[in-house]
């Protein structure tokens, strides 16, 4: 804020997406200190793989970008404004692991800005990188998180260098800047380079190629020395990579410091990070896995225990505590994934699911219009849905109780993406 006494700032709550309520605040401006810049810095996050997102979680992230910043559009075009600011992501640039919606708000903001500039009128779009200032949308962000996208080469800005880089922008001819931190060296490691930077890092091409061949060669390399190995050594040599794959995703020193009966969920992992772990684990030991990973094996034992009846259904798993291997472990683990199943529905009240927009796909799925046939016991008995709901809403196990509504559904249905 200006020290000169002839500024005073006022603070004024509205919404911005409110387009009747902010037109009334703008004309509320006295005419002897007229409008003269515009600066939009809000924005919400609602995280989640491309099938979670339901259109009520679209809104919550464009409302607060896109319908705001297009009524300060419309409604102080005819103002004779010195600077139309608004903050944008990266997200919408390079893109951003499950942040589908809000990078289609990010990318609508550079659009209108550029949209503004043709028009003539004054717009700057800065689609910033991640700051290190845990605070509003990155409240929960932690140091493995920064860690992690600083392994990625896009270490987070401190607030500093972000403010330096805020005035840098404003003085730029282009309507849509990207600031952000860069470390090229880290960022050619990883063998996967947004095309917009690949001029950073001039060799990040022949790195991916030879960065996919690479961990192809790897993952055929491990999966001929389990081939080898007894069937429990083989056991412990891949809960050692799903250990090693989980502590390089939560930023651990080392495998040894995630303990193999700890489940996912006590680690710290959400939809985000398990499709990291996905994408890690599947090019080590190359076997296709889904990325609701962490809910379907809670654990990295279980999880180890999966990947082994994968990549050899004929030689068991070697490590499962009560013997199954096989076709009986299927069947068996058929079964527990049903009585999951039971019990997360069981936990989620009808009206959650039916504001998020599935329950009309599980009744169609379960082949009923109103009715949830089957009960827990696996009787085959009818059970009226809100009852069977109702009856467990306040009581259901601390595990199932902390997933989301999106989470558990995408559980029972057995989806992959």
């Amino acid at each position: 804020m200006s020290s000169d006494p002839a500024f005073t700032p006022i603070r004024i709550g509205g919404d911005a997406a409110d387009r009747d309520a902010l037109k009334g605040l703008l004309a509320g401006i006295p005419a002897d200190r007229p409008l003269t810049g515009v600066v939009h810095t809000a924005g919400v996050l609602d995280d989640g793989v491309i099938g979670s997102l339901t259109p009520e979680r679209l809104d919550t992230v464009l409302r607060p970008k896109a319908d705001a910043v297009t009524n300060l559009h419309e409604l102080t075009r005819d103002a004779d404004l010195a600077a139309f600011v608004v903050f944008s992501s990266s997200a919408g640039v390079l893109g951003s692991p499950g942040q589908g919606n809000y990078a289609a708000a990010n990318a609508y903001l550079d659009t209108l800005a550029a949209r503004r500039r043709s028009d003539g009128l004054p717009a700057t779009s800065l689609a910033w990188g991640p700051w290190s200032q845990t605070t509003g949308m990155t409240s929960g962000l932690g140091d493995a998180d920064l860690r992690r996208m600083a392994r990625a080469g896009l270490p987070a800005l401190r607030p500093e260098q972000g403010l330096a880089l805020f005035d840098l922008a404003l003085d730029q001819p282009g309507p849509a800047v990207l600031p952000m931190a860069v470390d090229t060296r880290a960022l050619g490691g990883t063998g996967t380079v947004p095309p917009l930077l690949r001029g950073l890092v001039r060799t990040g091409t022949r790195r991916t190629a030879a960065s996919g061949a690479a961990g192809a060669d790897s993952a055929d390399s491990l999966s001929r020395r389990l081939a080898g190995l007894a069937p429990a050594e083989r056991h412990r040599t891949v809960l050692d990579t799903v250990c090693t794959q989980v502590a390089g995703v939560l930023g651990y020193g080392s495998g040894g410091d995630v303990g193999p009966e700890q489940t996912f969920k006590e680690l710290g992992f959400d939809s985000l990070t398990s499709v990291e772990l996905r994408n890690r684990l599947g090019g080590a030991l190359g076997v296709p896995l889904p990325s609701t990973l962490v809910f379907d094996y809670p654990t990295p034992s279980a999880l180890t225990t999966h990947v082994c009846a994968e990549l050899f259904p004929d030689g068991g798993t070697g490590g499962a505590t009560d013997g199954r291997t096989g076709a009986g472990a299927e069947t068996s683990a058929r079964a527990d994934d049903e009585a999951a199943i039971r019990t997360a529905l069981a936990t989620v009240p009808i009206d959650a699911l039916r504001a998020s927009g599935v329950l009309d796909t599980v009744l169609a799925l379960a082949g009923s219009t109103g009715t949830a046939t089957g009960t827990a016991d696996g009787t085959g008995n009818d059970a009226a849905a809100d009852g069977g709901a109702d009856s467990d809403a306040d009581g259901g196990t601390d595990a199932y109780e902390e997933l989301e509504v999106d989470d558990l559904v995408r559980l029972a249905l057995g989806d992959d993406g």
